[in-house]
């Protein structure tokens, strides 16, 4: 067989040749693991949960930056490119640098068949792991258990909050969504649980495999007003902290979960209170209640859960009064579609569904029987539904893009838009 030559190649070939494989024992993968020889020479943190683990990443790999080490972060998934997944220096790796992975992962893998996702990580995996690192960040996708984020064993893992998601494949309820997604602790090492009210499930895994369990308001915690914050772990605090640059009512917890994993990790990898300020003051994370400026004002947020559109709501909720809101709406029909639009309801004028480019995605036909007809218009695409709102809305309104990574990634194909209301000639 002729070996793709270009990244585009590979990921279809990706695509067409390895097929989901559900519920298999993660030996294969371990094995596969070892026949790579995937060994991180740094420290590694893993971070798992439903909802901010993207917000964590971001965190953890900015305050590493300002501390001046040398970051490797592996997130997903991507809005537009597939070399926003891994990050080196703090930069996308170079989609070429990663043919010779894509080679060695092929090579190595024999008969085992791999989804899409599977042979992605360990490729990004692959590239980390040789990149010479001083600390790696590694997101989990949307499991635990069975991911294969879980072969490498974290020296410390994040469990930012659990709530119901991939309900087919994870389970119905918090319980069994978090016992799956707690399989990335490790016997004797830090897991720092960021969620306040962590399913029994968590702390039940996390006693049995013996993992250092790191539970917020025991073993960290943190409080502010509205000009600062201050935080506390098991050693070391910090006052007069200025708030994270990423927007939204739970960037507190996430910016605490974090610091609990460089408290966790302080011997080996020490930061500084001015490393903190700085990482957190300059922290960029795309699609995460985003707020572009201009007439209307643009919000951008990936929330394709449940949870996530309600923290979205109450976002908008302190935002500012705006006469209407525009909502471009493109989701996965196996999500909770009607409790997310209900999340939304009270606050959208006029709903702008849009088709997916995947198989998984609801029709606008599906989502308009959730939504209602009324105050509502299909379109073919993302891109397709913010001209329509442009087009609609006044210089005072607001836009907002949301519903999944598809949608966000949709309206950002050509880059950022900068919007200019055809109303302020």
């Amino acid at each position: 067989m002729t070996r793709p030559d270009t990244l585009a190649a590979w990921l279809a070939h990706c695509e067409q040749s390895h097929h989901a494989v559900k519920d298999r024992p993660l030996a294969g993968l371990v094995a596969l693991r070892d026949r790579l020889g995937l060994r991180f020479a740094c420290p590694v943190v893993v971070v798992a949960g439903t909802n901010g683990k993207g917000s964590t990443c971001a965190m953890l790999e900015a305050i590493a930056l300002a501390a001046g080490y040398r970051v490797g972060l592996y997130s997903k998934p991507h809005l537009v490119h597939f070399e926003e997944r891994c990050r080196i220096a703090g930069r996308p790796v170079d989609g070429q640098a990663l043919l010779p992975h894509f080679e060695a992962v092929e090579g190595a893998r024999g008969d085992l068949p791999l989804t899409w996702f599977e042979f992605t990580t360990f490729v990004i995996l692959r590239a980390l792991a040789t990149a010479d690192l001083d600390f790696a960040i590694l997101e989990v996708g949307l499991g635990g258990r069975l991911d294969a984020v879980n072969v490498i064993d974290a020296d410390c893992v994040v469990l930012t909050s659990i709530d119901l998601d991939h309900i087919d494949t994870l389970g119905a309820d918090r319980e069994a969504i978090g016992g799956e997604k707690a399989h990335v602790m490790r016997a004797g090492r830090p897991a720092i649980i960021s969620d306040p009210q962590p399913p029994q499930s968590v702390l039940d895994h996390g006693a049995r495999v013996g993992a250092d369990l790191w539970l917020a308001g025991r073993d960290f915690r943190h409080a502010g007003d509205l000009g600062q914050w201050s935080w506390a772990g098991r050693q070391q605090r910090y006052a007069g902290l200025s708030y994270p640059a990423l927007r939204g009512a739970n960037q507190l917890l996430n910016a605490a979960g974090a610091l609990a994993a460089f408290e966790a990790l302080r011997l080996r990898l020490p930061v500084s209170a001015q490393a903190i300020r700085v990482g957190l003051s300059q922290v960029e994370l795309p699609g995460r209640f985003q707020v572009v400026p201009g007439q209307p004002a643009l919000v951008l947020d990936v929330s394709h859960n449940v949870q996530a559109v309600a923290v979205l709501a109450h976002n908008l909720r302190v935002m500012g009064r705006f006469p209407r809101t525009h909502a471009i709406f493109g989701a996965m029909r196996d999500k909770q579609l009607a409790p997310m639009v209900e999340r939304m309801r009270g606050l959208v004028d006029h709903w702008y569904l849009c088709a997916l480019p995947t198989a998984r995605a609801a029709t606008v036909e599906e989502l308009e029987a959730v939504v209602g007809p009324d105050r509502a218009s299909g379109h073919a695409d993302p891109a397709a539904a913010l001209r329509a709102a442009i087009a609609a809305a006044d210089p005072a309104d607001r836009i907002v893009v949301f519903g999944s990574f598809f949608t966000v990634g949709g309206v950002l194909k050509e880059g950022l838009p900068r919007l200019s209301a055809p109303h302020l000639g």
